[in-house]
């Protein structure tokens, strides 16, 4: 959600700042401002709504020197997207920046009697005037009095006019993250913001306050004591975060996923078995459940539901996958015997984070799926298997998405294996498959011409429809989530035996179906399905294997997939799919990588 910037140091801080937000615009975000610290010890505000161009050219008027600032990129919560709800918030003797909800700024409102002070409509800007009411010339001491009065999610970074030259920062859920280098002392919200000047860097626990000054980085519990913080490295180079030429992120991850599929499956191979012994995870964990609950939310609750579909049939146990903002409350049927598999790209995602604590209340054990190292899911799990699919820039997931199903597919695998079902010669034989999918992807990031060429209809009309059956019905979930978010089309997926009991009513002349055909057991079926569909004037995209025997004129536009084993079409179907939202957006002349209202990492609930 927002992004947040601090920077305190020998460095021009108007420059530092300026470069950190643009490289969290991914994160999404409606307006942009930043507050400088300036050697007269005045502070300077540049505030603006819209992208972070617009505060580039505000800020080419500003000629005075400052060492040290804070950055921010607002995701409205609460108030419109206006020039007084943007960031930062300037309250008596604080500014301050703010990621998060805070839930009762109404109560706090009256409690201290703000009321007359308040400019904006933010709970950011109530917290800032607290903060100011209980401060009385020790910064540490104030934020500490600050936080006991909050509820709700946070991290805040904020400047005090009489402690020119220093930063503070603390968070509650929403992430942070801190180094010291030659160059300064920096805090972000995000690692990609603090790359270009340290591969070195600590996440900044909860609720611990954090302290930036020009030679020195401290962190402080609640009570006073210094902590030291647990230094950790960056794997991955600026590079990965660049678009090396291509003209979008989005793109270049889709033509990152073979990559990324070895670098997650490679390395987890001996002797031809899944091997997750580097990892940490016990055999028990998969032997002693009863029953497999996933938890995550959008993309990655897809590849949640494309792993059910594989893992229940072969393991013979219950498979429930739920959406994480739900899980809290639902009052979910989840034991000491339920292993609870938590999916986040980011490792922060709020929701998800708080699925997988109700989840450990339980006395269930948890097993994560992240990408991010040190993310506060991965930390707080009780086991957790990273994906090595380098930084994922685009809003719309793509890559995440794939190292995501394959580690679902390894640990599905793993569990066959450990529970008798498979044999050793059958689990081999399984790996086997999961690597034949990495060239298979490849002949479909091949094919991005033909997919570009067949959304010229797509893109005319207001409504798309996917279809399927089984597998193919999972992986059509996630293909309407990519055409919707990044092109704005409506875009619905059905499974396509269900069309007869309501959905069909729908289709009408020139609408477009894609239809996703790849299982043997059903195709003729879905095929059946897709002439009815036809017979009502659809405009048909079917997605099939290479070698399928379907009949000449079922479809308008036919894509084909290479032959592999049903269980593993998703990885190359969801090549496709991915270009088909791709080429649509492109085709729109819309912001392919920051979609309208839509944030990479979802921090508030």
């Amino acid at each position: 959600m927002c992004g947040i910037i601090g920077y305190t140091g020998p460095l021009d801080s108007k420059k530092i700042i300026l470069e950190g937000l643009s490289q969290l615009e991914y994160r999404g975000y409606d307006s942009a401002g930043m507050a400088l610290c300036l050697e007269d010890s005045k502070t300077r505000l540049i505030r603006h709504t819209g992208k972070v161009s617009n505060l580039k050219e505000g800020c080419k008027e500003i000629d005075e020197v400052s060492h040290c600032g804070l950055g921010h990129t607002r995701w409205a919560t609460h108030g419109g997207v206006t020039l007084p709800n943007t960031h930062p918030h300037c309250a008596g003797r604080v500014i301050l920046v703010h990621n998060g909800i805070i839930e009762n700024y109404h109560q706090l409102t009256n409690e201290f009697k703000l009321q007359n002070k308040l400019l904006s409509e933010t709970d950011s800007e109530v917290a800032a005037w607290v903060l100011d009411s209980v401060y009385e010339g020790d910064p540490i001491e104030a934020i500490t009095k600050l936080v006991s009065y909050l509820e709700g999610s946070y991290s805040f970074c904020m400047m005090f006019k009489d402690h020119p030259g220093e930063v503070y920062a603390i968070r509650n859920v929403s992430p942070l993250v801190a180094a010291y280098t030659h160059s300064g002392s920096f805090v972000a919200s995000d690692l990609t913001a603090l790359i270009p000047y340290t591969k070195q860097y600590f996440v900044v626990p909860e609720n611990h306050i954090l302290k930036l000054t020009s030679y020195n980085v401290s962190l402080y519990d609640l009570k006073g004591n210094e902590i030291q913080p647990d230094i950790m490295e960056v794997n991955w180079n600026m590079d990965a975060a660049m678009k090396n030429g291509y003209p979008h992120f989005m793109l270049k991850e889709i033509h990152e996923q073979p990559t990324a599929l070895k670098n997650t499956i490679l390395p987890r191979l001996t002797k031809g078995l899944p091997d997750f012994t580097d990892d940490q995870i016990p055999d028990e964990v998969f032997k002693n459940c009863s029953q497999v609950h996933i938890v995550a939310c959008g993309t990655a609750m897809h590849a949640g539901i494309a792993a059910r579909a594989l893992m229940e049939p072969l393991l013979r146990i219950p498979v429930t996958v739920s959406i994480a903002s739900e899980f809290r409350y639902e009052d979910p049927l989840v034991d000491e015997k339920t292993l609870v598999v938590i999916i986040s790209q980011s490792g922060e995602t709020i929701d998800t984070l708080a699925a997988m604590r109700l989840a450990k209340s339980y006395g269930a054990p948890t097993l994560s799926i992240v990408n991010v190292k040190g993310s506060t899911i991965a930390r707080e799990s009780d086991y957790v298997f990273y994906t090595h699919a380098g930084p994922e820039i685009a809003v719309a997931s793509t890559k995440a998405y794939s190292v995501q199903l394959a580690a679902l597919y390894m640990v599905c695998c793993r569990m066959a294996f450990v529970r008798e079902k498979y044999s050793q010669n059958q689990a081999e034989e399984f790996m086997i498959r999961l690597l034949d999918v990495i060239p298979a992807m490849e002949t479909m990031i091949e094919k991005k011409d033909e997919v570009k060429a067949m959304v010229t209809h797509l893109i005319q009309k207001p409504d798309a429809f996917f279809i399927g059956r089984g597998l193919d019905y999972a992986f059509s979930l996630e293909g309407a989530l990519k055409l919707k978010e990044i092109s704005y089309i409506h875009a619905e997926a059905y499974a396509a035996g269900e069309l007869k009991h309501g959905t069909i009513a729908l289709i009408t002349n020139e609408v477009p179906v894609i239809a996703i055909a790849t299982q043997e057991k059903v195709l003729t079926k879905t095929i059946s399905n897709i002439r009815e569909v036809k017979a009502r004037g659809a405009f048909v995209i079917l997605l099939t294997k290479e070698n399928a025997n379907i009949a000449t004129g079922v479809a308008d536009i036919q894509i084909n997939i290479p032959e592999i084993g049903d269980m593993f079409t998703v990885f190359p179907i969801a090549v496709v799919l991915q270009l088909i939202a791709y080429y649509a957006s492109v085709g729109k002349n819309l912001d392919v990588d920051q979609p309208r209202n839509l944030a990479k990492s979802v921090t508030v609930e």
